[in-house]
């Protein structure tokens, strides 16, 4: 059976086990062969070389385990890693050679070989791919954590008495002497700047850890001179929700492989091990069952030590309830919320309501404003929200936009404030700002003024209705002055239970039934990702600012907007049902 054969009979095998393979598996399985049908068509310019990927192979044949049961045994490739590889390195194009895959993604839970496994891509386009002075860098959130990768090529390569005196290692770095390539883990200074790489590889390693693509950025960036680079992202799920890798990458890679959309990113690589959700969020999978194990663990639920260890964790956390997080990210593959509190389910909040543009004119319709006014120094947020009528249902139209005090180039000490807020949060504010989907405003002060311009501008460009600005009023009073001088009706919004819990609850029941209609907006997105809520012995519920993990002001400002446009909304219905023109 040759190569192709081979993989094209276990992507047949896998999407009829439906048992014990996940569907994010079989899915990109079901993308293989749709491939391999589409060799050589005018559309699809690659064939699949049997030779390139047998090379990959035999390369890692050199290796040998250096842990664990099969330590000092060669390294034979489990099926999954045989298919996953054999696409990274089988896939070329039919003209000039050179590999289609040029970005790889693979999570899978803890303990299924994801570190030797890039350890032997490293060592390969280190010393075997054939590209001189080739540059190989991991990257993960921790010099530390890199070294976990780095100090695997370093044992195997020990182990390999082939490879001797072919290789060096010194002060970090691995060398190889004959084609002039390094390897080495990239330290936080690399992630600043970056300065003077020009990598072969880039190997990113638990990428759910990561609280911002910088890292990734890094290397990516530095690639652009290459003829056939690899960028390969390995990862388990977690808990940060918003991280690039659950907010930008895995969202990615879903949409490429779900076969039902007609969307693909020819040169990415995916491969997704988890345990199975219905389309509502809900878990499909008994965490209990041993027989979906291998959903998420492809490699350690398919031999009894590995079994072992996954039963040893899951009795821990059916022992210990706060160690099931935990389980779930690591040994299930599955994205958990950081606290069970979190206000949103950001699966349902991607799915439903996204749109690339407004769905109407919205020329003289109905617009709400909520401000979440900060000190001076700090960072407000403006969001707005529009009721609109569909066939009869009230949807809500959400933006949200975001001001920063900081100044010119030529101004150092507001320079320094914006890189602060960056660093902190953690959060791409400049790129934001870029974008459009954040103000930066001159001064040393967040000036209110710019704030009056912007409602004035979404007036004038969109020709709405202002009917309310809706404001915390901490911080606001002479604000709202200024804005009742000029015939803009203000309303302040408590910020208490009484006040927000039924709008609060509102806004995410309105959002999973589809109701809440937003455009691209990764600043808003983060920002409801962050968001947690506390809840008093009645069940009422507030954003609470004090224990979420980021910023939440944007879905704050939202909600003040909100709480205002679905009163309307309701007193508008009242109305209607008390006149005469209402009839049953």
């Amino acid at each position: 059976m040759t190569l192709l054969e081979e993989l094209i009979e276990y992507s047949h095998n896998c999407i009829e086990d439906t048992a014990h393979v996940c569907q994010k598996h079989r899915w990109a399985c079901e993308r293989f062969l749709r491939d391999v049908q589409h060799t050589k068509t005018e559309e699809f310019p690659y064939v699949f070389d049997e030779e390139k990927a047998q090379r990959f192979f035999n390369w890692a044949h050199l290796h040998r385990h250096t842990k664990g049961v099969l330590a000092g045994e060669p390294i034979d490739f489990a099926p999954i890693q045989r298919f996953i590889f054999g696409n990274v390195y089988g896939w070329v194009h039919q003209d000039t050679g050179l590999r289609r895959f040029r970005r790889a993604y693979w999570q899978v839970a803890r303990k299924n070989a994801k570190s030797q496994s890039l350890a032997i891509v490293g060592d390969y386009e280190l010393m075997a791919l054939g590209e001189p002075m080739s540059e190989v860098y991991i990257g993960a959130t921790k010099t530390l954590q890199a070294k976990i990768i780095y100090n695997e090529v370093v044992a195997m390569l020990k182990r390999c008495p082939l490879l001797k005196d072919k290789w060096h290692e010194s002060y970090g770095v691995i060398r190889h002497p004959k084609s002039d390539s390094i390897l080495r883990a990239l330290s936080k200074d690399d992630g600043k700047t970056g300065d003077g790489l020009n990598p072969q590889c880039g190997l990113i390693d638990e990428y759910h850890a990561h609280p911002t693509d910088e890292i990734l950025e890094v290397i990516n960036t530095g690639m652009v001179a290459r003829r056939q680079p690899l960028l390969f992202i390995i990862t388990t799920a977690g808990n940060n929700f918003g991280g690039p890798c659950y907010r930008v990458e895995y969202p990615l890679v879903e949409k490429i492989l779900n076969p039902a959309l007609d969307f693909d990113v020819v040169d990415y690589f995916c491969m997704v091990n988890e345990l199975d959700r219905d389309d509502e969020g809900t878990l499909l999978d008994d965490v209990k069952n041993e027989e979906c194990w291998i959903k998420a663990n492809p490699i350690a639920a398919a031999y009894p030590e590995g079994l072992a260890n996954i039963r040893s964790k899951l009795a821990s956390a059916l022992e210990s309830p706060e160690k099931m997080e935990s389980f779930l990210t690591k040994n299930m593959d599955l994205w958990v919320n950081q606290s069970e509190l979190s206000y949103m389910d950001m699966a349902k909040w991607k799915e439903r309501g996204a749109i690339t543009a407004p769905p109407i004119d919205l020329y003289k319709q109905d617009m709400y404003i909520g401000i979440d006014l900060s000190m001076r120094i700090d960072l407000t947020a403006v969001g707005m929200v529009l009721p609109l009528d569909d066939d009869g249902t009230t949807k809500y139209l959400v933006r949200a936009q975001r001001s920063s005090s900081t100044s010119p180039i030529s101004r150092p000490l507001s320079v320094k404030r914006i890189a602060t807020h960056e660093k902190t949060d953690k959060a791409p504010y400049r790129a934001w700002a870029r974008a459009g989907y954040l103000t930066i405003t001159p001064g040393d002060v967040v000036d209110y003024r710019f704030i009056d311009t912007w409602i004035q501008e979404q007036m004038d460009n969109l020709g709405v209705n202002l009917k309310e600005v809706c404001y915390d009023p901490y911080n606001a009073t002479q604000f709202s002055q200024e804005l009742d001088s000029r015939g803009i009706v203000t309303v302040e919004v408590r910020q208490g239970m009484r006040t927000l819990s039924e709008p609060t609850k509102a806004f995410r029941e309105e959002a999973y039934r589809g109701n809440i209609l937003h455009e691209p907006n990764p600043l808003l997105d983060w920002a409801i990702s962050n968001a947690v809520t506390k809840r008093d012995h009645n069940e009422n519920i507030l954003l609470d600012k004090a224990k979420s993990t980021n910023r939440i002001d944007p879905i704050a400002a939202v909600i003040n907007a909100f709480s205002r446009a679905y009163v309307a909304e309701l007193e508008d219905l009242s109305e209607y049902v008390l006149s005469d023109e209402f009839s049953l």
